[in-house]
């Protein structure tokens, strides 16, 4: 056990390897927005990804998506990131043509590396740890600063308003998602569940509903529980809101993320979702990597975006 902690420990504290796959051909566009400004977190990058047959006299759906480096295009990677990338743009153009989803446009958002985790965890959860405990997690994982109840202000006050005044887009939130993987599926459900009149769905791959990364803190299952508790408090009405989960077995972290999502299964069935809004599923032999979501967005985004 040791051992399977120490690898844990390093998975989740230092960059994932780099494994190269051929870099695919960018279908649709991109447009780029560099150093994005607020006035609630630090400026950074933002992609908006157009389908081919863009058309300002049609109206398209939203999907925001966390971690936006590395989603189309390989040449954006960098040691941390690697040189996978998601292939989303590719799986929603066949996924369109083939008449599975409604048409779409994806705003990728950039991470800051050294603030990812101040951003991306759940903020309110906190008031749930006793004080040594939440004291501990603000200063060691979230650089003294929780932020991500700013992030989300980020996300409804400037981007949304600037996307949709810019682009063609159905602005309800019947055609508003959010998506992420890792971190970026805990920041999606908190989204979702703070702001559920702005957004409709969200798909969450490899929820690390973990919330720390030091096994300790991590096993006494206090982190955890907290964050469970603050779903359990404010997850969206089933009646308007579309939610899938997805985690695969194989490798660390990933193989540890079955016996955390369970919880939230549980709490999702008392919420009375069933499988017109909700699905949690486990892909075997998937890592925690960008080459096993790639291969698991199909069913994301048939859940999320169905016509």
């Amino acid at each position: 056990m040791k051992i399977k902690l120490r690898m844990l420990f390093i998975f989740l504290v230092l960059p994932l390897g780099v494994f190269a796959q051929e870099k695919s051909h960018l279908v649709g566009r991109i447009e780029h927005f560099e150093n994005f400004k607020s006035n609630y977190v630090r400026p950074r990058n933002v992609d908006v990804w157009l389908p081919e047959d863009y058309n300002k006299k049609e109206k398209y759906a939203v999907l925001y998506m966390q971690d936006g480096r590395m989603l189309f295009d390989a040449k954006n990677g960098n040691e941390q990131e690697g040189t996978d990338e998601w292939q989303i743009d590719e799986t929603i153009s066949n996924l369109v043509q083939a008449k599975k989803i409604r048409k779409c446009i994806v705003v990728a958002i950039w991470n800051i590396e050294h603030y990812r985790h101040s951003e991306y965890y759940p903020q309110k959860s906190l008031q749930y740890l006793p004080d040594a405990k939440r004291e501990k997690i603000v200063n060691n994982l979230l650089a003294k600063n929780p932020q991500s109840d700013n992030y989300l202000l980020f996300m409804t006050k400037e981007l949304k308003p600037f996307i949709d005044k810019k682009y063609s887009t159905h602005k309800d939130q019947q055609n508003t998602f959010l998506a992420g993987s890792s971190m970026g599926g805990l920041i999606s459900l908190y989204a979702i569940s703070e702001y559920p009149n702005v957004f409709g769905g969200a798909a969450c791959l490899s929820t690390h509903f973990m919330g720390a990364v030091s096994p300790a803190d991590i096993l006494d299952n206090v982190v955890p529980k907290s964050i469970k508790e603050y779903f359990d408090k404010n997850i969206p009405s089933p009646k308007d809101h579309r939610i899938y989960f997805s985690y695969g077995n194989k490798g660390f972290p990933e193989s540890f993320y079955k016996a955390f999502q369970m919880p939230i299964d549980e709490l999702m069935k008392a919420k009375d979702y069933d499988e017109k809004n909700w699905l949690t599923k486990e892909f075997d032999g998937d890592e925690h990597a960008k080459t096993s979501w790639a291969k698991q967005l199909p069913v994301m985004l048939e859940l999320l975006l169905k016509k």
